[in-house]
């Protein structure tokens, strides 16, 4: 029987990845509306249209940038619907080797686990294909779920930084986790 290509980056037993594309303009909004009251005040993922087109463009054409789907697999319970997002910005090469994540769960997948392991396999393709040697969380203290992803993942917490991000119209204090390579082959 003939291998068929998968149409994700990498899979796990319920979630696969895959780089954002403009066809997912109509799913992406929809969901990010549903899911208004889930990432206020924490996070604004594009609702509309023209917003997703330059939101994705930045995420395709940027090369300091990443942007992964994760989407449930299709079977069971799944049907290929996008669950949530993990992007890496500010990718730096060189001796650093270095991005910060960010992410979102979309309502209907929140608090299913899928957002675990699809950050598990974003962290281990920025290890592997990507040649990435940390990753950085930064997350308000607030975002009680945000931090409960990061800890789960193996991030370690490395400190806090007052007034650090630019958020809904304020200065936003914010918690620094982080992962090396080395800690993600110890763990």
């Amino acid at each position: 029987m003939p291998h068929t290509a998968s149409r994700y980056l990498a899979e796990g037993p319920r979630v696969g990845i895959r780089p954002f594309t403009y066809e997912d303009a109509a799913e992406f909004t929809a969901r990010a509306r549903e899911s208004k009251q889930l990432h206020q005040p924490w996070l604004f993922p594009p609702d509309s249209e023209s917003a997703y087109l330059a939101y994705a463009g930045r995420l395709i054409e940027d090369r300091t940038k990443a942007g992964f789907l994760v989407c449930e697999k299709e079977g069971e319970r799944g049907d290929g619907a996008i669950a949530g997002f993990i992007n890496i910005n500010n990718i730096v090469e060189g001796g650093f080797r270095c991005g910060a994540l960010g992410y979102g769960a979309f309502a209907h997948a929140a608090g299913r686990g899928l957002m675990r392991e699809g950050l598990n396999l974003v962290v281990d393709h920025a290890f592997g294909p990507m040649r990435l040697h940390r990753l950085e969380i930064n997350a308000q203290p607030g975002n009680t779920g945000s931090l409960a992803l990061a800890r789960s993942c193996g991030f370690r917490l490395e400190g806090f930084s007052p007034k650090m991000i630019w958020i809904d119209g304020d200065w936003r204090d914010h918690e620094r986790w982080a992962i090396t390579a080395e800690m993600r082959t110890s763990g």
